[in-house]
């Protein structure tokens, strides 16, 4: 009797796994691009590159972002692509994108892919509590449960049943302002604010002052937007972009590709100008760590981090990783000249 009882199950799981194996089957051949392409049409970029790529870089908006007054409105890695005529390559440039998206993109890069080298954006403003909970985070997630690594028809569940993070703006943005007094700054040396939010309360009262001693209510808001972006410091061990990144270290080791991430440059002109020396403080801390956690995992880390001068940014209100032609063209000219210690021979001086 117990025997005939569990035959019975048996049967009816082996029914379910085949109607399900059927119905997957069905949805993947029949459905399933049609929803590819109306939720995650981000599988384009990946699919455009063709299978003989020796190259691929993967940025957001720094990428493609260029001045209006620009001669060559081209992108970085086409600059970069510049010095490396003999090579193919090519880039997934998406906006707003972060290590996570990065992350789900390369995890679609087919087997057969001869790419040898992927050169992937590393923003410090990345790691900031305002960026994690970003109000574009919930169509970001949505974007991507169709290319979870899981049969076409569970993702399509998932999408249906809204298996991802979805916050208001609201939500995320009490997330933010919960995270700016939660984290303690720390500082080798006696520093008067104890958080990122009693740092932006006194600058905004404090403010930006002109001669006559008024305050500047322009100048200040760039002040605290500044403190805002970069007042942390990054805990690996809780930091989600960090989680981000090591997947793809790890991706690049089961791969067997050469890995590089470029961190690109933020105002720290600008930065030291308006706030002082305090937040260039942190930003260094930051930067320190970075190129030495990925560093010691055998990722070449290539520090843009200052070597963008203030007027060479587009964006003079705001914290943005957008710069005209001639930093776009500095950028490329240090990730090419550390790409020689893979390609030497291949290696063209292009003129910038």
């Amino acid at each position: 009797m117990l025997r005939e009882k569990w035959t019975h199950i048996a049967v009816r799981i082996l029914s379910l796994v085949l109607l399900f194996s059927g119905m997957n089957l069905l949805y993947k051949h029949v459905f399933f691009e049609k929803d590819l392409q109306l939720y995650s049409s981000s599988i384009n970029l990946v699919r455009d590159v063709p299978p003989d790529a020796d190259i691929i870089y993967l940025g957001e908006s720094s990428n493609n972002t260029a001045h209006e007054d620009d001669q060559d409105k081209r992108k970085i890695s086409d600059f970069i692509a510049d010095y490396y005529p003999g090579l193919a390559m090519y880039d997934l440039t998406k906006p707003a994108a972060h290590a996570g998206i990065f992350k789900v993109l390369l995890q679609q890069m087919p087997e057969e892919s001869e790419v040898e080298t992927v050169i992937v954006t590393l923003t410090l403003r990345s790691f900031n509590a305002q960026w994690i909970h970003s109000p574009l985070e919930t169509s970001l997630q949505k974007s991507l449960v169709l290319l979870l690594p899981y049969p076409p028809l569970f993702n399509r569940f998932l999408l249906s049943f809204k298996a991802y993070e979805i916050k208001t703006k609201e939500e995320r943005e009490r997330d933010f302002k919960e995270q700016w007094v939660e984290d303690k700054l720390q500082f080798p040396y006696e520093f008067p604010h104890d958080n990122v939010s009693q740092w932006n309360r006194w600058m905004a009262y404090k403010g930006i002052r002109d001669e006559q001693g008024e305050i500047v209510r322009a100048q200040t808001e760039v002040a605290c937007h500044y403190i805002k972006a970069y007042g942390f410091q990054i805990d690996t061990l809780e930091n989600p972009r960090i989680a981000d990144f090591d997947a793809i270290v790890e991706l690049a080791r089961e791969r067997g590709w050469k890995l590089v991430f470029n961190l690109m440059a933020e105002n720290m002109e600008k930065a030291g100008q308006m706030v002082g020396e305090d937040l260039i403080f942190l930003m260094n801390e930051n930067r320190e760590l970075l190129k030495h956690y990925y560093g010691s995992r055998g990722v070449m880390v290539v520090d843009n981090l200052s070597c963008v001068e203030d007027q060479l940014f587009i964006d003079q209100t705001w914290t943005t990783e957008h710069y005209a032609e001639g930093g776009r063209k500095i950028i490329a000219k240090h990730v090419a000249a550390a790409l020689q210690t893979w390609y030497p021979y291949e290696y063209r001086d292009a003129g910038y």
